[in-house]
């Protein structure tokens, strides 16, 4: 039993760097006890002592904001950060190194007994505010987005976002060249669509980046365009296009609060 305390201790330091010193932990994380408190609960569930289970269950949901059903399943090094407003139902069922933040519910969407409530597998990040409603199970290694509201299976992986959630699968190395080029497309005209979504992918980013891609096939084809005219012997292309004023890109990064590309924003027009 002590040795399952360290171990969630030291969960603790390591994914939260407010963190300083293992009394702080012990006495100043209501996560960690609402977890400890679910251990003692579970056991008296598991030997059908249903009503004191669920007597010790309503005292830690009264002493840290967290409710965990005595039936539920957690695994090792599972982390509740923050935690007010956390609830997690009977059937829910939790992996190791799991991550939830405050105001996640893992729900269920029917009133029938059996499995009704998600099944978390290893490595799982659930941001705040989410809700996670139903009989399925999210992947290892997913993350659920602050304030998603999923409702079916999420792949392991993948990031779900949005009202209904959007499930988002990036395949390792499948992107990465398309990424290198809306990159180059978005500094050319001073504008950093990626700032804010490199880590959670995001609906309108993603919509940025297809018309981003439009651009820079564009630009190649006009390059091409020119390219053909002047071995005709025209010197159409020769003329500069009109310089892109990128005050209206900085407007808009300062409104939707993104930070500028490092580097100085040297935008040009395309040539």
């Amino acid at each position: 039993m002590f040795d399952s305390m360290k171990e969630d201790i030291a969960s603790v330091f390591h994914r939260d760097p407010a963190a300083r010193t293992r009394i702080e932990v012990l006495f100043c994380y209501p996560g960690l006890h609402a977890i400890w408190m679910h251990r003692l609960a579970h056991w008296l569930w598991r030997r059908d002592a249903r009503l004191l289970a669920r007597m010790v269950s309503n005292l830690a949901r009264w002493l840290t904001g967290i409710e965990i059903h005595p039936g539920a399943k957690l695994g090792r090094r599972f982390f509740i950060d923050h935690g007010m407003g956390v609830v997690i139902g009977e059937t829910a069922e939790i992996g190791d190194d799991v991550t939830l933040y405050q105001g996640v519910t893992l729900g269920g969407t029917s009133w029938n007994k059996g499995k009704r409530h998600p099944t978390l597998e290893d490595g799982v990040v659930v941001g705040a505010g989410a809700k996670v409603l139903g009989p399925f199970t999210v992947g290892k290694g997913a993350k659920i987005g602050s304030n998603a509201v999923v409702t079916k299976a999420v792949p392991a992986g993948a990031t779900a976002v949005g009202i209904p959630g959007r499930i988002i699968i990036k395949e390792e190395g499948k992107d990465d060249e398309q990424h290198v080029k809306r990159q180059a497309m978005a500094e050319k005209i001073g504008f950093d669509a990626y700032g804010e979504t490199r880590d959670m992918p995001d609906p309108v980013a993603k919509a940025i980046g297809l018309m981003l891609d439009h651009m820079h096939a564009v630009d190649g084809r006009i390059e091409g365009m020119c390219k053909a005219l002047n071995e005709l012997g025209s010197d159409y292309c020769a003329r500069d296009l009109p310089k892109l004023d990128t005050e209206d890109f900085e407007a808009l990064m300062e409104d939707a609060d993104i930070q500028p590309p490092e580097q100085d924003a040297k935008a040009s027009a395309p040539r």
